[in-house]
Order: structure tokens, then C-alpha cells, then sequence
């Protein structure tokens, strides 16, 4: 019998790290102003703490390769576990469309080295195809990636924390750090922000769903996201620090402020430095997708197994098990938005980031939305089920836990897609955003529609409990 590699503890805490310590959003997160660290605390105790409860509980309670679909499927039906799965895959390609088009830009920034054209379309499009083929593999293969990418990642958010406290004492601030300023404002702006923060908390559940590639996942899923919580927590708050003494948060772009951050932190003497920094970013940026495919495709696969998505998610090797159809769709796909750069550039949308990074942040978002009730309902419905980790919490406490992060979930989807204020910036930043999220939740609809219609008319019946 062959012999699989499996993941350790160290592993596991080391992974964690990877799939939810997300270096590129930090500055996006940091365009808050000096009220990001309430946000950030707020957001630590009233969606991190609960979602990684709640994780470790699912994760350890419900071990199927399905994860997020798993969960909500039992609690809700197949429907609502498909339109979970379908928000859960499609952020995928759109996060990594977006991260390949950074890669040429951070070369630039690094090196002052300046591409054409035609190579800055070229280099995003091998970065996808390098990490969908590293994607094709278990993660146990892979796992040297994800650990080393986690030490860069470790590196980058503590160098810059501890270069920005250095900076802070010997020259200053370019923020006012007082408590009037790091109180929150409320204004549409910095609430729109908040799902950036939340999405840097996300990705527990993919660790929860490797239980299959663990050593003892019933004891090692709750270590490594409590271990790992406390670190990434840390982490955070630091790099967070190192970009608001460095940059003036009115003069922050989105997604070249940490790079930027380190160039002023460090000056023209500590160039050799960025370009480190810069080389160890841009292998986070292919370790983050590399580690959040696995988890991705795992649960497109198994939802197709189960006839919520369309068959050709379920296509998979025979040699290795893994998920073949997937992956596969995410590069085509994200090589079709990079394709897509000439064409909104003619057009003057040059943010194309930031663009990108929305639609993906608000898919993924609501892909959660499902998690938290599911995770209350199956402690009604399942209650003799056996839970290696169970939250310590019933009644009233139990209901804070599941809805106040879900609240904060539908808000900052509403905050980042709806315009509320009407002014013409922000509708002409929300507006194509809010057009692109009903057409994604259409698409979903038919898709998995269809994909019901086809296991109806191949068995006669199907259990469904959210057939409307």
C-alpha cells in the first residue's frame, strides 16, 4: 500500500498562517484611516473569535472533503449548499485574476524595471497556469510551499511592524494616531472597507476541510486555528501599524501600499531590502492561491458529486483523487479576465485590482452567510452527534456567537455593494460592482438549477428542501 505524506501539527498551524494571513489586503484594509485598529479589534472579537469556533466545531464534527457545502447542505438542503459552493468557487478565479495582474506591477516597483504590453499580459497568465498546475497535486506534496510561504509572510508583517515602531520613535508619524482619530467616523467610505478586514480573517474552514491529509485532525484542527488565530491576530495589528506610520492614509493606493510602505520605511539605502520583501510577496501572492485552491476545489468537487454544481467539477484523477475540472476552470477563467486588461484600459478603468478584488470579496463573503445559522440549526437537528471540539456555549451565548458575526458578514456585503450616499465616485464604483454581483447570483441560480433538473430526470426523485 502506498504511503501518503500527512500534515503535522506544525504543518497545520503553518498552513493557517498561509490560507488566512493575506499580506495584499492589509493596505486595501489600511485605506480606513487611523480607525482601522477599532475596526480591527471589533472585528477580531465579533468575527474572528466566533467564525474560528465555529469553524473547529464543523470542521471536526462534519470531516466529509466538502467542507462549507457539507455543512449547509445538511442544514439546508442541497440548494442552499449549491448556491454556497457556487459563491465559495467563483470567487476563485477572480481573486486570481487579480493577483496575477499584480505580479508584473510588483516586479516594476522593485526593480524600476518597466513591462510592454504584451509581456504584462504574458506574466499573469503564466502565474495563473504555474499555480493551477501546482494546484493539480495534494497539498501534502505542495506542503513545502505553503510552510515557506508562511515564514515569508510571517517575515514581511513583522518587519514591517517592527521597522514602522522603529521609524515612529526616531522620525515620527504620517498619521495622527490620537483617540479622536482612531475612533470610527461611520461614514459610507470607511464602512465600505470592512470586508476587506473580514476577508482577512477568513479561510479557517479550508484547514478544517484537510482533515483527511492529518496526522489526528480532531485534535490538530482546533490547535492550528487557535495557534494560528492568536499569530495572524498579531501579525495584522503589526503590519497595520507599519503602513500607518509610513504612508499618509489619504495617500494610500490599494495594491501597491505595502510595498510602498517599506520603500519610505526603509529609504533609498534599504532598496536591496524591498526587493526582497518584493520577491517574498510575490511567492505569498502564488502560495495564497496555491493553498485556497485545494479547499476551493475540494468543495466544487464534492458538490458536484452530489449534483449541486455542474458535472464537469467533478471530473478528478484517477491517480491522485484530486480535482482536475476545477482547477482547470479557474485558470481559463482567470486567464480571460487578464485577457480583458487592454480592453478596460481603452476604456479608462486602470483599477483593475481593485475591481477585480470586489467581486471576489463580495462572492466570497456571501458564501459565508449560509455558515453560521447552518452551524445553530445542526446543533438542533443532529444533536447526538459526536464532537470532538464543541463550542462551550448554549443558549443566549450560543446565538450571539452565530449571529452576531453574520450580521457583520450582510452588512459588509451591503456597505460594499449597495451606494448609499449617491455621490458619483461612489456610484460609479458600486454600481458596475452591484451589476456584477446580480449577474454571478443569476449565473449561480441556473447553473445549479440545471444541475438538480439533470439528478431529478437521472434518479426520478431528489430530496430537496429548498426547492424555491
Amino acid at each position: 500500500m502506498e504511503s501518503k505524506k500527512k500534515l503535522r501539527l506544525f504543518d497545520s498551524v503553518l498552513m493557517a498562517v498561509t490560507v488566512v494571513l493575506v499580506a495584499e489586503s492589509v493596505a486595501p484594509a489600511a485605506a480606513v484611516g487611523p480607525s482601522q485598529f477599532f475596526w480591527w479589534i471589533l472585528l477580531l472579537l465579533g468575527f474572528f473569535l466566533p467564525y474560528g469556533l465555529v469553524s473547529a466545531e464543523l470542521g471536526t464534527t462534519y470531516d466529509d472533503e466538502g467542507g462549507i457545502y457539507d455543512w449547509v447542505k445538511r442544514a439546508f438542503g442541497p440548494r442552499n449548499g449549491g448556491r454556497v459552493a457556487w459563491y465559495y468557487w467563483i470567487n476563485y478565479p477572480l481573486w486570481m485574476g487579480s493577483l496575477a495582474v499584480l505580479i508584473p506591477t510588483t516586479i516594476t516597483q522593485i526593480s524600476g524595471f518597466k513591462f510592454g504590453s504584451v509581456s504584462s499580459i504574458v506574466i499573469p497568465i503564466v502565474f495563473i497556469w504555474l499555480v493551477t498546475g501546482v494546484s493539480l497535486f495534494r497539498i501534502s506534496d505542495s506542503k513545502w510551499i505553503l510552510n515557506l510561504a508562511a515564514i515569508f509572510k510571517v517575515f514581511i508583517m513583522v518587519s514591517l511592524g517592527a521597522i514602522g515602531i522603529y521609524f515612529a520613535v526616531t522620525k515620527g508619524l504620517a498619521n495622527t494616531f490620537t483617540i479622536k482619530t482612531m475612533m470610527p467616523s461611520l461614514d459610507i467610505t470607511s464602512l465600505s472597507f470592512l470586508s476587506v478586514i473580514i476577508f482577512n480573517f477568513l479561510g479557517f474552514e479550508v484547514v478544517a476541510s484537510m482533515s483527511g491529509e492529518m496526522n489526528n485532525p480532531q485534535k490538530d484542527i482546533p490547535k492550528a486555528l487557535i495557534m494560528g488565530g492568536i499569530l495572524i491576530a498579531v501579525f495584522y495589528l503589526l503590519a497595520a501599524f507599519g503602513i500607518g506610520v509610513a504612508v499618509p492614509f489619504d495617500q494610500l493606493t490599494t495594491d501597491s501600499g505595502l510595498i510602498d510602505s517599506f520603500s519610505i520605511l526603509v529609504g533609498p539605502a534599504g532598496a536591496w531590502f524591498v526587493t526582497i520583501i518584493g520577491l517574498m510577496f510575490i511567492f505569498t501572492l502564488a502560495a495564497n492561491l496555491i493553498s485556497w485552491a485545494y479547499g476551493v476545489n475540494y468543495v466544487a468537487l464534492y458538490a458536484s458529486e452530489n449534483n449541486s454544481l455542474p458535472k464537469i467539477f467533478k471530473w478528478k484523477s484517477d491517480k491522485t483523487d484530486m480535482p482536475i475540472g476545477a482547477p482547470l476552470l479557474n485558470g481559463m477563467l482567470a486567464s480571460i479576465l487578464v485577457l480583458l486588461i487592454p480592453v478596460m484600459n481603452y476604456f479608462g478603468l486602470e483599477d483593475i485590482f481593485w475591481s477585480f478584488f470586489a467581486l471576489n470579496l463580495v462572492t466570497l463573503l456571501a458564501s459565508y452567510i449560509f455558515m453560521f445559522p447552518a452551524f445553530l440549526k445542526l446543533r438542533k437537528i443532529d444533536p447526538d452527534r459526536e464532537r470532538p471540539f464543541k463550542v462551550k456555549a448554549t443558549g443566549f451565548l450560543l446565538k450571539i456567537i452565530t449571529y452576531v458575526p453574520l450580521v457583520l458578514l450582510v452588512s459588509s456585503v451591503i456597505f460594499t455593494i449597495v451606494p448609499l450616499d449617491f455621490s458619483e465616485e461612489e456610484v460609479m464604483f458600486k454600481l458596475p460592482l452591484l451589476i456584477g454581483t446580480i449577474i454571478a447570483v443569476v449565473a449561480g441560480e441556473l447553473l445549479i438549477h440545471r444541475s438538480l433538473k439533470q439528478k431529478r430526470n437521472d434518479k426520478g426523485d431528489i430530496h430537496d428542501e429548498n426547492i424555491a
